[in-house]
């Protein structure tokens, strides 16, 4: 069930919440928190659809979410990745708010803010705090997709995966998480049985080890290695919207 938040709170935890919304002044924060709720998002929720008007905004305190592009054959790929350090809703048009691209959770978020999307869209023409910090997320948003839709179109599928569990290992504070073959294929665009060949081979490899829906990072710096050159940029986009904590310091504090 989902908690409100109430106006006696000034803001989220800092070190547990979400990173945009505990950037915001106290004064600007408790002008918008009457309509926050607290929720928790199970494994593969849909959140938006194509074309559907988006309703909520949210804000990942934990987990991840993906932004999935389909195809008339019913497959899906993974555009872009969302955790604490931003929201699920920027693919949202202003004028109807109909969303481009399916919003879903990819990891559980134990604890997300729900912001009413008229609440979003009112904040952001004040053109204060809140406007400047979405702006700048937005903007390394952008940069993602345009890094994934490169990375999509010319590297090999052994270095998209590498690059995705290194990115879910980010985005988690944790080298151990669940994964099952068919979620894989889904978010890098891949036959199941191709994807599951890569996955044999980097186990073998000792990169990582696999069972029963669940990946273990083994060798951080050799998966790193075996990456396509997209995970560093993109992490590095990662890091600048967390400049309080790198990457490494996030999975080490978690493990």
């Amino acid at each position: 069930m989902a908690t409100a938040w109430h106006s006696s709170l000034t803001r989220p935890p800092p070190d547990s919440g979400n990173l945009l919304l505990a950037s915001l002044p106290a004064t600007d924060y408790e002008r918008i928190v009457a309509p926050l709720e607290v929720v928790s998002l199970p494994l593969k929720q849909i959140l938006h659809r194509p074309g559907q008007p988006a309703r909520n905004m949210y804000f990942p305190a934990s987990g991840f979410c993906s932004e999935l592009m389909g195809l008339r054959d019913g497959r899906m790929v993974e555009i872009a990745t969302i955790g604490r350090e931003g929201l699920v809703g920027l693919f949202a048009a202003p004028a109807n708010g109909a969303v481009a691209s399916t919003s879903m959770v990819q990891a559980t978020v134990d604890r997300c803010v729900k912001m009413p999307a008229a609440t979003f869209w009112n904040e952001l023409e004040q053109r204060g705090p809140f406007f400047d910090l979405v702006s700048r997320y937005q903007f390394a948003l952008t940069r993602f997709v345009m890094q994934s839709t490169a990375c999509n179109a010319v590297h090999k599928i052994e270095e998209r995966l590498a690059r995705w569990l290194l990115t879910a290992r980010d985005h988690l504070g944790a080298s151990e998480f669940p994964l099952t073959q068919e979620f894989a294929a889904m978010m890098l665009g891949a036959p199941r049985s191709t994807v599951s060949e890569v996955a044999a081979t980097l186990q073998r490899a000792g990169l990582i080890s696999y069972r029963r829906g669940r990946v273990t990072i083994a060798d951080d710096e050799r998966l790193e290695a075996a990456a396509c050159e997209c995970y560093g940029i993109t992490a590095v986009v990662l890091d600048s919207l967390t400049p309080k904590m790198s990457r490494r310091q996030r999975v080490d504090r978690a493990g």
